[in-house]
Order: C-alpha cells, then structure tokens, then sequence
C-alpha cells in the first residue's frame, strides 16, 4: 500500500526567557505503509479506544533526517497518529504509528 500524506514536526523556540512554545510544521512525504494492523483496547470509558501498530516508510529529505526527532505524528487516512517509534535506514525513515495524536497541530499542507 502506498503512502502520501503529511508528518507534524515539533520546534520549540523561546518567546521570552524560561518560556517556550511549540511550534508544528507539516510537511508532505511519499512512501509505504508497510504493516498495517489494529488493536481494540477495552475501558470503563463508554467507548473503547483504538491503537494501529502500523509501519509507514517515507522517503527522507534533509529536512527529516535531520529533524526526525521532532517527528510527532503521521496525517495517515484522515487522522493523526502518534509516532511512536523511528528507524533512520537511509534514505528512508521507518515511522511505527500507535494511538491517535491528540496535541498541537500544524496548519495543513495543501493536497
């Protein structure tokens, strides 16, 4: 399965001192998904909660490889989802996907 879609990366930049704010930036990327699974996890909450276990491939530039640590989420099928973990295996980036991102997010890159 193909993939094209777009990764939030996380700077922090210091408005005034002691304080910092997070900054997102999407960019767009084209890749695989490599392993594609889900899991259901029951709670007391009146729904359950999904997680994906999938594997997306991108092909890096130099922006991502030398940022892939601010990597935060993957914008996969309509939704955010947290990275979880990177594999740098140039000149790709293997981004394993968990559980919906729910933090700050970027303006949207165009399609």
């Amino acid at each position: 399965m193909k993939f094209a879609g777009a990764v939030g990366f996380e700077t922090l930049i210091e408005v005034r001192p002691s304080n910092w704010q997070s900054i997102i930036t999407e960019r767009k990327y084209r890749g695989d998904v490599n392993r594609c699974s889900r899991r259901l996890q029951s709670t007391d909450a009146v729904t359950d909660n999904i997680t994906v276990s999938n594997e997306i491939e991108i092909l890096a530039d130099a922006f991502a490889f030398e940022n892939f640590s601010n990597i935060k989420y993957v914008v996969w099928m309509g939704t955010k989802w947290k990275v979880n973990t990177i594999t740098v295996e140039p000149p790709k980036l293997i981004l394993e996907i968990g559980g919906v991102y729910n933090g700050n997010s970027g303006p949207p890159v165009d399609s």
